[in-house]
């Protein structure tokens, strides 16, 4: 019998790639998303990749209620990736209350129909908002949890605390906790990537809509800080490297692996990139040349930041496989293909 795993967030952006992966080796995928910042198109994108319809939901994680009637109807399910959450830092700035209720009610609504029906093992999409401005680079886990830096990333911090209680307090049930950089890409196909609603709060999508004509300019926030450029420096990762990592993680939770009911893993390249690094590699490896602006800097940023992965790389025996280039590439080709732009 294959596993049965629920994905929150499922039509999201690294939800949708965590799918693929999953059900391209073979264990049996439940979706759940709200769309309110995916579209319902990404379910056909996964069947083609996959050959393989995942069964799907539409769900509000906020809504009791709603929660619990879906985990009566699934309650033999195996493990639970839990992805769904607001994420754009400058909003959650704008807008903190609306990030506190939805990110965490949303947590707690899970985590309550887990415990109910003895579903053991959960894999958080985390963050390396965590660590505010970092004292050392690049970070280790082993690195202090600072003051967050926005809403976004406290709510973050306060999930990682409320789970880390839950395995403490629950013998069976069990966590690993993903702290990820800058997932950036798409899948090779140009089947499924980064759909943001809006105007996208991530520069990679900002990149390729402003490269499809769809924004005028793109806008750089700051170029004024300590780093060679002035411009901000991440460490960003291919988003089906990152899908990956997430198998490693389940798969080490259901081989009772984990030597502690929680673990902590950073997913990273372990390498920074400046802004403009990113904007010229861009331009290069797809032979366009972009318009862009040297905006102020944008309250919630840190300066600079990036992962060490050496303990995912040991523990999980998981390492990024594509490059910088290759995630641009990528990047550009999902935006051609669902834009319909031939070159």
């Amino acid at each position: 019998m294959s596993k049965k795993i629920l994905i929150t967030g499922g039509t999201g952006y690294i939800g949708s790639h965590t799918a693929v992966e999953l059900i391209q080796k073979n264990y049996e995928v439940f979706l759940v998303d709200n769309f309110s910042n995916s579209h319902s198109s990404v379910l056909q994108g996964i069947k083609r990749i996959t050959q393989i319809e995942p069964h799907f939901t539409k769900l509000e994680l906020t809504d009791k209620q709603a929660v619990a009637e879906y985990f009566a109807d699934h309650h033999d399910l195996d493990a639970v990736i839990h992805f769904a959450a607001l994420k754009a830092v400058g909003e959650s700035v704008e807008k903190p209350l609306l990030y506190y209720q939805n990110n965490l009610i949303s947590l707690l609504h899970l985590l309550e129909n887990m415990i109910e029906y003895q579903i053991p093992y959960l894999v958080f999409s985390s963050s390396c908002t965590v660590y505010g401005e970092p004292d050392k680079l690049p970070i280790k886990e082993t690195a202090p949890i600072k003051p967050a830096l926005s809403p976004y990333g406290n709510t973050k911090q306060i999930s990682e605390e409320i789970i880390v209680d839950l395995t403490k307090a629950e013998d069976n049930f069990s966590a690993i906790l993903l702290r990820y950089f800058n997932p950036i890409g798409a899948h090779p196909s140009g089947l499924i990537g980064e759909l943001p609603i809006g105007i996208p709060n991530n520069l990679v999508p900002y990149i390729t809509q402003t490269a499809a004509g769809i924004r005028d300019v793109l806008r750089i926030f700051g170029d004024d800080y300590d780093t060679p450029d002035g411009t901000c420096i991440r460490d960003y990762i291919h988003v089906v490297d990152l899908a990956k990592a997430h198998i490693a993680a389940l798969e080490r939770l259901i081989n009772a692996e984990n030597e502690s009911n929680c673990e902590v893993f950073n997913i990273g390249t372990g390498r920074g990139h400046s802004v403009l690094e990113i904007v010229h590699t861009f331009e290069k490896v797809n032979h366009i040349k972009l318009n862009y602006i040297i905006d102020d800097r944008r309250e919630g940023d840190v300066e600079k930041v990036w992962a060490d992965n050496t303990k995912a790389q040991k523990i999980l025996q998981w390492k990024p496989q594509f490059t910088i280039e290759d995630a641009l590439r990528d990047a550009w080709q999902w935006e051609k293909n669902y834009r319909g732009i031939k070159t």
